[in-house]
């Protein structure tokens, strides 16, 4: 009995042992599925979090990009507004203190001219002050001071004697003591009256009348004589003076001219020169002129009327000027600044052409058989080679210079001493300045252009107008360096944008041109006052006796009344028959050993 109950409770605690180690197995897995399922939920909370924290460091460098870019593009807008108040308040020009450019970059500066070499007869460029005597060059005579001698001017002189009522004529006089101040006498009208004599021909009743006949003019029907006409085109073009003022100054004259009038005689003027002498003297610049320099400025164009009496704005028309050697300047107006207005103003001209890296003037510069065909069909076959302008290239590294950046400034240092090296031998021979140029200017240049290209690409990725001035040298190395090719051409086109200036000058007084016709009667006009000043000629003095002279002269013959060889023709010309303001003209016969001005 005992046995059995002894089996029975060790088969009982057999059994209770099974069962508990079933539920201790059972209990295991569950806390290996509760494990499990804790660490997938805490693995798949680190990875949310992981992603949330990738997405957060993502947005805060999307933030600290967009907030960098927004810092350089308030930078860039701040250079911008900067430099526009430098231009428009400050002063327009490109003022650069070389004293302090030169302690600046002194060691850089006397690496270069050691690479360059020194000069024949100096220890260098001229770059020292010009009272230092260590230039070893003479002092440049230096401006007048205090009262000018007006008794040296060549002037007319009216005398004005002053006498003391107590003295004279009781005390014998013992000289005078002169002083001198300036008069003016106001000029004006003069009414030319022309009589043109009758003769009777014949006797008794067959008798009749025979009046001798007009002379020849310009502009037979207008009341202007040349000489009027000449002082109305020079007072407008020449010195700014828009057609209203000169109306009512008129009117103050006791006679008054209405504005219309003088518009219309500037336009039939203007359009008679330039079918003749202007374009005797274009032929003259595109078949014989070495360089011809050129730019561009904008011009309002008065809009044509039409019915419905609406206003219409002023449309943009363009002046190009067109500097062929030391010759002629012409003033060409186009309505369209484009490539095929370009190419039509130098067609034929085949030669050096300077301009600055504006995309228009690309047309003149590739291949004949790669340029499009023009609306003619008659192709341009002459070979160009541009000329890059230094000036434009400084001026971009004068710009990024607004926040003294080293880099801007090494490069205006660099630019200064080029400029002075090239200055000191201006005056040579051609054949002399190149050989200098070989000698001592080309080791400034490629160090310039080789430091160049290594800051280029340092930049090449940051938005500014440091990469831009950068970029602009690194794109225009063949024509900034085409100067080499021969001595007569400039490393500047400082002359075109003088030129320019006049126009721009005078559009801020009369605003806007009637209309195309206009424009272009204003250029021709605006070509022959030019080139009378770079001749040294009286712009008013010169179209009074051009106007005169035109309307006998042979048709052949149109250039020698170009003011670069007006001198010798006038020399030529009766001086008397010249005065008058009517009336016939001998021309000077040709001589047979000399050609029409040909070069």
């Amino acid at each position: 009995m005992r046995e059995s109950r002894a089996a029975a409770t060790s088969e009982g605690l057999e059994a209770r042992v099974a069962e508990l180690e079933a539920a201790l197995v059972t209990a295991r897995h569950r806390a290996d599925a509760a494990r499990k399922r804790a660490d997938a939920a805490l693995a798949a909370e680190r990875a949310r979090a992981a992603e949330a924290l990738a997405a957060e460091r993502t947005r805060a460098e999307e933030a600290i990009a967009e907030r960098d870019r927004l810092r350089d593009a308030y930078r860039h807008l701040q250079l911008e507004v900067e430099l526009a108040r430098r231009r428009l308040v400050v002063a327009k020009a490109e003022r650069v203190d070389t004293q302090q450019l030169e302690l600046e970059f002194a060691a850089k500066l006397r690496e270069l001219d050691a690479l360059a070499g020194g000069l024949p007869g100096a220890e260098g460029p001229e770059v020292a002050h010009p009272d230092d005597p260590s230039t070893g060059k003479p002092r440049k005579p230096s401006r007048p001071t205090g009262r000018r001698k007006l008794a040296d001017l060549d002037l007319p002189e009216e005398r004005i004697e002053l006498v003391d009522p107590a003295l004279e004529g009781t005390t014998p006089r013992a000289g005078t003591e002169d002083s001198f101040k300036l008069a003016w006498r106001r000029a004006g009208y003069v009414r030319l009256a022309i009589a043109r004599v009758k003769y009777k021909v014949g006797t008794g009743d067959a008798a009749t009348l025979a009046t001798t006949e007009r002379p020849a003019e310009l502009l037979a029907r207008s009341i202007a004589a040349p000489s009027l006409l000449a002082h109305i085109a020079s007072d407008k073009l020449c010195d700014g003076l828009p057609l209203h003022r000169q109306e009512d100054r008129f009117a103050r004259l006791g006679v008054r001219i209405d504005r219309g009038s003088m518009s219309r005689w500037l336009e039939d003027l203007g359009m008679s020169v330039g079918a003749t002498v202007v374009a005797a003297m274009r032929g003259d610049a595109l078949a014989h002129a070495f360089c011809i320099a050129t730019d561009a400025t904008g011009v309002l164009v008065q809009p044509i009327p039409s019915g419905d009496k609406q206003r219409r704005a002023c449309t943009r028309g363009h002046y190009f000027v067109q500097i062929a050697d030391a010759d002629h300047v012409f003033f060409e107006y186009t309505a369209k600044e484009t490539s095929a207005s370009v190419g039509e103003l130098f067609r034929g001209f085949a030669g050096y052409v300077q301009a600055d890296a504006k995309s228009v003037y690309d047309l003149l510069f590739k291949p004949p058989d790669q340029r499009p065909p023009p609306p003619d069909g008659e192709a341009d076959e002459a070979v160009r080679l541009e000329v890059g302008c230094w000036a434009h290239a400084r001026r971009k590294f004068w710009e990024a210079a607004i926040t003294k950046d080293p880099v801007a400034r090494e490069a205006l240092a660099r630019i200064m001493r080029i400029f002075q090296l090239d200055r000191s031998w201006r005056k040579q021979p051609a054949a002399e300045i190149k050989a200098l140029r070989d000698l001592h200017l080309r080791p400034h240049t490629d160090a310039f252009f080789a430091w160049a290209e290594v800051e280029y690409e340092r930049v090449r990725d940051q938005r500014g107008l440091l990469r831009t001035a950068l970029g602009y040298v690194h794109r225009q190395r063949g024509p900034l360096t085409r100067f080499y090719d021969d001595g007569r051409l400039r490393l500047d086109n400082n002359a075109s944008e003088r030129a320019l200036r006049r126009v721009a000058v005078g559009r801020k007084a009369w605003m806007f041109v009637g209309s195309d016709d206009h424009a272009q009667a204003a250029g021709n006009l605006m070509t022959l006052i030019a080139s009378a000043r770079l001749h040294g000629l009286d712009p008013e003095a010169y179209l009074r006796d051009l106007i005169r002279v035109l309307p006998h002269w042979p048709r052949e013959r149109f250039l020698e009344l170009c003011p670069r060889d007006w001198r010798a023709t006038r020399a030529t010309l009766d001086p008397v028959e010249l005065e008058r303001e009517l009336g016939p003209l001998t021309v000077p016969p040709l001589p047979s050993s000399e050609q029409p001005a040909a070069r």
